[in-house]
């Protein structure tokens, strides 16, 4: 792996960890905080996640892009293939590799942060339907609105935008958007108020994924030319040197 690579990758690997201790850390706070009030606790998971991403992104992407999530990369890989201008194959190995691993450091160090068991496998069962049908929409809105920002050369609103979205998309789907396979992996591994049984993992992961084939369809029809789009940083100076 280059150096360059592995700049990224560590990147990907903290940002990830942080925006999932968000998750779970927030979702631990809430739950002590607001115990006979689930709405509550909710809105307070969803206003943690939000804002945490958006520093995340303001703090990560001249790094790595800030992906901080596999479908977001392979998507960015399938659309730059033959421009040339996303991730390479390697890139994206790398990327989820490190996202992945990143998603489960988070729930380590956001249950030590509480006192709790470093790992405990989530007991909350989620699956259904209509749980699949909430993470194919959120994971296709998810990905338009980087890309549509990323070709549209509005890349500096992706902080705030993103963020939003996923604030929204909490309140909006019935599975509150974990729209990201690393970070459902990681939520497996706690068995808190942001948990989801490890049962319940492939069903949500494979939903990601259709959600970004749909993605790909609907920028293909709105953003004919995304794969133009530099959504990693590094490349645009490389694509410029050649």
């Amino acid at each position: 792996m280059s150096l360059t690579l592995t700049r990224r990758a560590s990147a990907e690997f903290a940002g990830t960890a942080l925006l999932v201790a968000a998750v779970v850390g927030s979702g631990i706070a809430a739950a002590r905080l607001s115990p006979t009030d689930v709405g509550l606790q909710l809105l307070e998971n969803a206003i943690a996640t939000a804002l945490a991403l958006g520093a995340l992104i303001l703090t990560f992407g001249p790094v790595s892009g800030a992906h901080f999530n596999p479908i977001v990369s392979a998507v960015d890989w399938w659309l730059g293939r033959r421009a040339g201008s996303g991730l390479t194959t390697r890139d994206l190995a790398a990327y989820t590799a490190a996202q992945t691993s990143g998603a489960i450091t988070g729930t380590v160090l956001a249950d030590l942060m509480f006192d709790l068991p470093a790992v405990a496998w989530s007991r909350t069962e989620r699956t259904g339907g209509n749980l699949w049908l909430a993470e194919i929409t959120a994971t296709a809105g998810l990905v338009v609105l980087v890309f549509a920002l990323a070709r549209s050369e509005r890349t500096t609103a992706a902080p705030a935008a993103v963020g939003a979205y996923i604030g929204a998309a909490y309140w909006f789907t019935s599975s509150t958007s974990f729209a990201n396979p690393a970070v459902t992996i990681g939520r497996a591994f706690t068995d808190t108020f942001a948990g989801i049984a490890p049962t319940s993992v492939p069903g949500f992961i494979a939903a990601q994924l259709v959600g970004g084939l749909v993605a790909v369809a609907a920028l293909a029809a709105w953003y004919p030319h995304a794969a133009d789009a530099i959504v990693v940083p590094h490349l645009a100076q490389e694509i410029e040197a050649r």
